[in-house]
């Protein structure tokens, strides 16, 4: 097996792409985990640097991962979400007809999320997010399934998506 060297971007040394999983925060979500990926990785300092060969889709897919979650959303789903529409705080919250406030308390958790506002935020992010209204059907289906396990007396309280990719082909599963 050849190994390609490259240059670590943390410390300049000699590093090696490698093969394997990827915890992958800088998605903005706190538990992506990409499988099956090249990784740039150092001996000397322990950095790891992902590639990612085809990031748009695989942000495009994080989006129907949040936007399908059988649960409802926190804070960094929706800040998530708000970023991959490209918006600002002061621009989703006027497409939500919400106080930028009451955005800025439920990215950060301060405000539960109420079951209208997820499920305005989930169309939104389907009906204006590229690529992302060929799910509007798949989620609207979802939304009963909600509604039925919240009224045979689910009322945990909503955590964030822990979500399994297959990135070479882009494919996930929830953890």
């Amino acid at each position: 097996m050849t190994m390609n060297k490259v240059e670590c971007s943390n410390c300049g040394s000699n590093a090696h792409i490698v093969h394997g999983c990827y915890e992958f925060p800088e998605s903005g979500l706190s538990s992506v985990v990409l499988h099956g990926i090249e990784i740039v990785h150092c001996d000397d300092c322990g950095n790891d640097d992902p590639i990612i060969p085809n990031l748009s889709d695989l942000m495009r897919l994080l989006a129907v991962c949040v936007i399908s979650k059988p649960e409802r959303l926190v804070g960094e789903e929706i800040r998530f979400l708000r970023k991959y529409l490209r918006m600002t705080g002061e621009e989703f919250s006027r497409l939500l007809d919400i106080d930028k406030t009451h955005l800025s308390k439920l990215e950060n958790d301060a405000d539960p999320v109420g079951d209208q506002t997820d499920r305005l935020i989930r169309v939104m992010a389907l009906i204006t997010g590229d690529g992302l209204r060929a799910k509007l059907d798949e989620v609207v289906e979802l939304f009963s399934k909600m509604r039925a396990a919240r009224g045979r007396g689910r009322k945990k309280a909503p955590r964030p998506m822990q979500v399994q990719v297959d990135a070479p082909n882009l494919t996930y599963q929830y953890a």
